[in-house]
This record gives structure tokens, C-alpha cells and sequence, in this order.
């Protein structure tokens, strides 16, 4: 079987679709418009719905999912994922932090080890931070996580994003069959309710109802290279 696809260091766009990535877009847009956005609302009510994560439990590995960097340093949004993944460290949640995300933008270094450098600095020893430093997208952020965890026998992720990105990355993580629980960071964006929220919210329940579009194209037309991909 061939090697799945991944998008090269600081792929644009286009260069992240991947196999059957245009045609699944192309779907997911031509179903959300000829059915009046309908699909949309239905996903957005599933973002809304997992904004508030799951119970904490404890967990072979804390992820935090990366997010693209500015003049090389974490964003604030990126820094307030991992000061959540660090306090959730500290009160003995998981052993380990594994940080997610490849070179991206014009950034110099990957995601991964600027949130590395980042928990480091504030005192957490480096042998508790393992880095994955080639995904360009949550999607493969994932693929190559779950690839890690098996190398070591690991099972369950405590995994760490935006409120509002949790429904994507829980969805993403059961098709890849990973046993996750969420844990939303606080002070990632505007407060719940208002009008920069709310367009998070929809343009999240768009990426929702597009990887849903994207697993059923695959499955439809049976495709293994894009299924190995997603599954």
C-alpha cells in the first residue's frame, strides 16, 4: 500500500486537499447551498453542543492541537491552549503533553516546538513533552498522533483545543478510531454570543459537515487511498 498523503511544509491551501479533498469540498459546498444551508445549521448545533467538553479524567497523553504561528511565537490563542494543557499536567491528568503541528505559514520552526519551548519555559521538564511536527491540519495532526500512540501501546488522549474546534477534532479522532476526551481551553476567542462567535461557529459547522461530506464521498466510491486518509 502506498505511503497517505501529506501536505508538504507550508503547503497553501490547495496543497492540503490531498486526494479527493476538491471533490469532497466541491460536495460539501454544492449540498450545504442546494439544501439552504440546512446541513450547516445541523453541524453547527453539534459545535455549539461540545463547546463544553467532557468530564476530566485521566489520560496516557494531553494533545494540544497547534495553531499556525506569528513571526515564529505561539498566538494567544495558541498560548492559552497550552497553559490549559499545562494546568492540566500539573494536576496529574497525564504523564506526558504531546504538542501538535507542522511548519506552517512563513514560520521557521514547526507549531510543535514553540509550544515545546513554550511549556518548557515555564518549568515543565522537556522529557514530558513530545512533540508532532509535520501535520499542516487538524486532520493530520491526528493521523500522525495516532501513529505515535500505537508505537508505544498508548490509548486514551485528554485533547486540548478551542471550544469551538472540539466537535471537529472529536469527530476527526473517532473516525480514526482514537479514544479521546475534550477538554475546551479558556480565553481562546470572543465571548459566547457575539457576532466574531458566531462566525467561528458557522465557518466550524461548514468544516464539520465537510469532513461528514468528505468520509461518505470516500466510502461511496471506495477509494482506499483516500480512505486510508481518514480511517
Amino acid at each position: 500500500m502506498s505511503q497517505p498523503f501529506h501536505a508538504p511544509p507550508r503547503a497553501r491551501f490547495h496543497q492540503k486537499l490531498g486526494p479527493g479533498g476538491a471533490a469532497s469540498l466541491g460536495l460539501a459546498l454544492a449540498t450545504a447551498l442546494g439544501l439552504l444551508l440546512l446541513p450547516v445549521g445541523f453541524r453547527l448545533r453539534r459545535v455549539v453542543a461540545e463547546t463544553g467538553g467532557d468530564p476530566l479524567e485521566p489520560a496516557d497523553a494531553i494533545l494540544v492541537l497547534g495553531r499556525r504561528l506569528e513571526e515564529d511565537a505561539p498566538t494567544a490563542i495558541y498560548e492559552a491552549r497550552l497553559a490549559h494543557a499545562e494546568n492540566l499536567w500539573r494536576q496529574g491528568l497525564a504523564p506526558r503533553i504531546l504538542v501538535a503541528g507542522g511548519t506552517t505559514g512563513r514560520a521557521t520552526r514547526s507549531e510543535a516546538e514553540a509550544g515545546r519551548d513554550w511549556l518548557t519555559a515555564r518549568g515543565v521538564p522537556r522529557e514530558a513533552v513530545l512533540l508532532e511536527d509535520r501535520s499542516q491540519h487538524t486532520l493530520e495532526n491526528l493521523f500522525n498522533v495516532r501513529i505515535h500512540l500505537r508505537a508505544e501501546g498508548w490509548r486514551t488522549l485528554l485533547l486540548v483545543s478551542d471550544p469551538l474546534h472540539l466537535a471537529r477534532a472529536r469527530a476527526t479522532a473517532r473516525g480514526l478510531g482514537l479514544e479521546v476526551r475534550c477538554s475546551p481551553a479558556p480565553g481562546c476567542h470572543a465571548a459566547s454570543g457575539r457576532l466574531a462567535w458566531w462566525r467561528r461557529a458557522l465557518a466550524e459547522a461548514f468544516f464539520l459537515h465537510w469532513y461528514h461530506t468528505g468520509m461518505l464521498y470516500s466510502r461511496l466510491i471506495r477509494s482506499p487511498r483516500q480512505l486510508e486518509r481518514v480511517t
